[in-house]
């Protein structure tokens, strides 16, 4: 990090939120984690999910490691304009689907898709082996 740090607003960091140009604002500074979306152990949804916004909360709220933390100098392209993030802010959300964080709905339909035919299998072979022939 030099001395001649770069000064981007809101609004100009809000214009880096896809797959393939994404930055994101954490502790006042401004990283683009472009190259970082495919390695990110989280996924690429969960950084995409915090662009053009101040992510610092959603950054400490997941508890990174020191060396997560170390990794984002490697990212850093300068600081934001403070004065352009305030809570009476506004800026349209990028059009990117939501992060769903519970994958629970998701999870119970996959294991009935699997669950629901086995039982039908087990059950054919049941009565197929264990029927008595009618006399």
């Amino acid at each position: 990090m030099g001395g001649d740090s770069k000064v981007f607003t809101l609004s100009q960091v809000s214009k880096h939120n896809n797959p393939k140009d994404c930055w994101l604002i954490i502790e006042g500074k401004v990283y683009d984690v472009t190259k970082f979306l495919e390695e990110h152990p989280g996924g690429d949804d969960v950084l995409l999910s915090v662009t053009a916004k101040d992510a610092t909360d959603d950054f400490e709220d997941i508890g990174h490691s020191s060396t997560a933390k170390a990794m984002l100098d490697e990212f850093y392209i300068g600081d934001i304009d403070t004065a352009t993030i305030s809570s009476t802010t506004t800026y349209t959300p990028p059009k990117q689907p939501h992060y769903n964080q519970d994958k629970t709905k998701e999870f119970v339909i996959k294991m009935l898709q699997f669950l629901v035919p086995v039982i039908f299998l087990c059950v054919a072979v049941g009565i197929r082996f264990y029927a008595k022939p009618a006399e």
